[in-house]
């Protein structure tokens, strides 16, 4: 569908659009008032995207967005279905999913394999995740299921699983060549650790259950996960993981809570795992003031310092597992719905820029008008904090034994695709110039002397 008739489509829903003059108005009492809200951030989200022009690849972004962005699009536009019942984009998120699974259905395409990092695979994996236990539209027969492509994932990632250095761990990079083969960073991990969690839950096989513990226990044996349950950035594996970034971002601690909160009902609310989610959501304090979240690493209360394009997506992140978790524990509820609401206020009053009076901005905490910030990133994390305050009316993501359709296939991934274990590396080579370079999320600018904890937020363990 062209972005035009998006455009048709929203002046539709929101007839105040043909004016394409005044600020968004979000009463998050009312259900109706949220998707309006949602709708017309959404809207704006996808101006951003090029992949439906004659030409364009599906399932890409424009420049300066990586791939792994564009995957936590489609992720977060699932959620927009999920929450608010709207298919405007959903033909268009099923084509950039199965372009970018690649004819391997791994989620490691010609186009993007020689720079992929782990975590960049496992955005995608998640947003079939997310697909399968959301209930949305299913490939077409003869394709793969969503959740077979996310088993495809965690296969891939089993295999790489390296014990040569730290007791264990997920490489940021998954190539030697690519910048961060060295760093075991906490986002990559997470990934693993999430899909791991949401498989077990979703299939009943305890393999997954398994390996969800194994990369818990191994992130909280090397420090990534402090006792107070912080979450840090990464660690060198040249020194074995004896020194840790300190550094703290959104997405790392949403990504462990959601995956705890998964455990603990796969567990069927094991006291182990209600702790480890305690100990998650009360360490995403540091993310909020006033009850309005922030990016402490690249934003202050006050609205000085400006994350990059990377960060400026990540409290979407956080925001959409909250929701979750609030979900699966009921004792987090209060807190994070107080959490969210307030936020999605402070999101969507930051939504009154641009030409078109509904461009979102990145500082919630600082102002109440635009910052004159603008991209992907800034609608992505407004969209979700704004839709995810409808999680209480939202179904419940299902499993096999709750009404979920999506095919599996336990050996996806373990065949000969690229990068699989089967594969022979010599067939993957560098890049060349003529390749993209740096795809991957910076999760920190690290590898170049931070090992020593510089960050914004250093914390005791």
């Amino acid at each position: 569908m062209r972005l035009q008739k998006f455009l048709g489509y929203g002046a539709a829903i929101c007839a105040s659009w043909s004016q394409m003059a005044s600020a968004i108005t979000l009463d998050v009492q009312s259900s109706e008032s949220v998707k309006s809200a949602a709708s017309t951030v959404a809207w704006g989200m996808m101006k951003y995207y090029t992949g439906n022009n004659t030409g364009d690849v599906p399932g890409n972004l424009p420049d300066p967005y990586y791939w792994w962005e564009a995957g936590a699009m489609f992720m977060t536009l699932i959620d927009y279905w999920y929450f608010t019942g709207d298919t405007t984009y959903n033909a268009e998120t099923v084509q950039a999913m199965l372009w970018q699974a690649g004819t391997t259905y791994n989620f490691m395409p010609v186009n993007q394999t020689k720079t992929e990092g782990n975590d960049d695979q496992g955005f995608w994996g998640m947003a079939a995740m997310t697909a399968a236990e959301s209930g949305f539209d299913n490939p077409p027969d003869g394709t793969p299921g969503w959740i077979a492509m996310a088993q495809a994932v965690f296969n891939m990632m089993v295999a790489r699983w390296d014990n040569t250095t730290c007791g264990g761990g997920l490489r940021w990079q998954i190539f030697t060549w690519n910048t961060g083969y060295t760093y075991k960073n906490s986002i990559a991990n997470g990934c693993f650790f999430n899909i791991a969690s949401r498989l077990a839950r979703y299939t009943g096989n305890q393999t997954y259950a398994d390996w969800a513990t194994k990369i818990y226990e191994w992130e909280t044996s090397v420090g990534l996960i402090a006792p107070n349950y912080a979450v840090y950035d990464g660690t060198s594996d040249l020194q074995n993981c004896t020194s840790v970034d300190h550094l703290q971002f959104t997405y790392n601690q949403g990504i462990y809570l959601f995956g705890a909160a998964m455990m603990y009902n796969f567990t069927n609310g094991s006291a182990e795992w209600q702790t480890r989610v305690s100990g998650l959501l009360n360490a995403t304090a540091v993310f909020f003031k006033d009850n309005i979240m922030y990016e402490p690493a690249c934003e202050d209360v006050n609205g000085s310092g400006t994350c990059d394009v990377d960060q400026q997506s990540f409290k979407g992140y956080l925001a959409r597992w909250l929701a979750g978790t609030a979900q699966l524990c009921p004792w987090t509820h209060s807190t994070i719905m107080t959490y969210l609401t307030t936020s999605a206020v402070a999101a969507a009053a930051q939504c009154d820029g641009g030409s078109n009076g509904i461009t979102c901005g990145e500082h919630w905490t600082a102002k109440a008008t635009w910052d004159g910030s603008s991209g992907v990133g800034q609608q992505m994390s407004a969209l979700s904090v704004i839709q995810a305050t409808l999680i209480d009316s939202a179904r419940g993501l299902v499993t096999n034994d709750t009404g979920g359709t999506s095919k599996g296939n336990p050996a996806a991934g373990t065949g000969s695709g690229p990068g699989s274990p089967g594969s022979d590396p010599a067939v993957i080579t560098p890049p060349t110039g003529g390749d993209r370079a740096g795809a991957g999320i910076l999760t920190a600018v690290v590898l170049f002397g931070l090992l020593g904890g510089v960050g914004f937020l250093v914390t005791g363990e």
